[in-house]
């Protein structure tokens, strides 16, 4: 265990640098100029050139990355330029709204997917399988900003049970985090379907059946545990995309979390808030299959001795 944390810190530390450089140099090669958007079109040329002097803009790009690295190596994510505040704290203030909007939906498409898939599975070849995997496909297939405006006009607009944006209650998660689940929901269900029929065809499942457990006790006690395994290592790749898929979402909902602070960044072209959003969301990813990593031995002991 302590190799493995050993392992994922130097991992870590070596994919926060790629993702810190590639996003550097991207954001560098931007035809957009960040002293211009600051100092406004009217602004004469000399204003702008200070204020890219008062920003170390006008320096080279390997010396303005040492001295982001060396900031970063000291905590300091850097001041937004928009907002005269310090990165960190912009996001510290907008990640638990993220953290609560990711978790429900995570909630959402693991119910979901599970619930369907083991339905799917146990209907295998009827007419209630093929309308699952037909919904699951559906489900992968659609935008995420047009289930969202689905939803919206569905639900908030038409039928007026949900509000139409805001923070703060259950009824304000419920769309965000359907709209983020219903993606992962359907790749769950088309994966539980296939582990849940490989399962069952297992000799200790019809070991179980032949002892005379209950088909409720045979599905929930064996063979669930040992389907659900590829949707734990899912998880924790569904934590990147979820990191990604606010920036859609929380703009639609106005949803006041880091997806919403970076989409304002990249409109103001705010490159300390969209370096800052992207290695917290790189970190995140590293975390959630870290996470993934962990939670699966307890689950299947059977790895630990792989």
């Amino acid at each position: 265990m302590a190799l493995l944390f050993l392992r994922r810190i130097v991992q870590t530390a070596l994919i926060l640098l790629g993702v810190a450089a590639i996003t550097f140099l991207l954001l560098y090669a931007l035809p957009a100029d960040p002293a211009r958007m600051i100092a406004g079109r009217s602004a004469t040329a000399q204003t702008v050139a200070n204020i890219r002097h008062e920003l170390g803009l006008d320096q080279p790009l390997l010396s303005q990355f040492g001295t982001y690295l060396g900031n970063l190596l000291h905590g300091n994510l850097g001041r937004s330029y928009a907002q005269k505040t310090e990165v960190w704290t912009l996001i510290v203030a907008r990640l638990p709204a993220t953290l609560t909007l990711m978790l429900a939906g995570i909630v959402v498409e693991v119910v979901l997917g599970l619930t369907l898939g083991t339905i799917a599975a146990l209907r295998r070849g009827g007419p209630v399988d093929r309308l699952v995997m037909m919904a699951s496909f559906v489900g992968v297939s659609a935008p995420q900003f047009v289930v969202a405006l689905l939803l919206l006009y569905l639900f908030a607009v038409t039928l007026g049970w949900f509000p139409m944006s805001g923070y703060g209650t259950f009824a304000h998660v419920v769309l965000p985090a359907t709209t983020l689940g219903v993606l992962g929901a359907g790749w769950y269900a088309r994966m539980v379907r296939s582990a849940m029929i490989d399962v069952l065809n297992q000799d200790y499942v019809r070991t179980a059946r032949a002892k005379g457990l209950s088909s409720r006790r045979i599905i929930l006690r064996h063979a669930l545990p040992n389907a659900i395994l590829p949707v734990i290592a899912m998880i924790g790749i569904d934590i990147g995309q979820f990191m990604g898929g606010v920036v859609v979402v929380e703009a639609v909902y106005g949803w006041p979390g880091i997806g919403q602070l970076a989409w304002q960044a990249i409109q103001q072209v705010d490159i300390p808030i969209i370096m800052g959003v992207t290695l917290t969301s790189a970190l995140a990813i590293v975390l959630g299959n870290l996470i993934a990593d962990l939670i699966a031995p307890v689950i299947d002991p059977r790895i630990r001795t792989r």
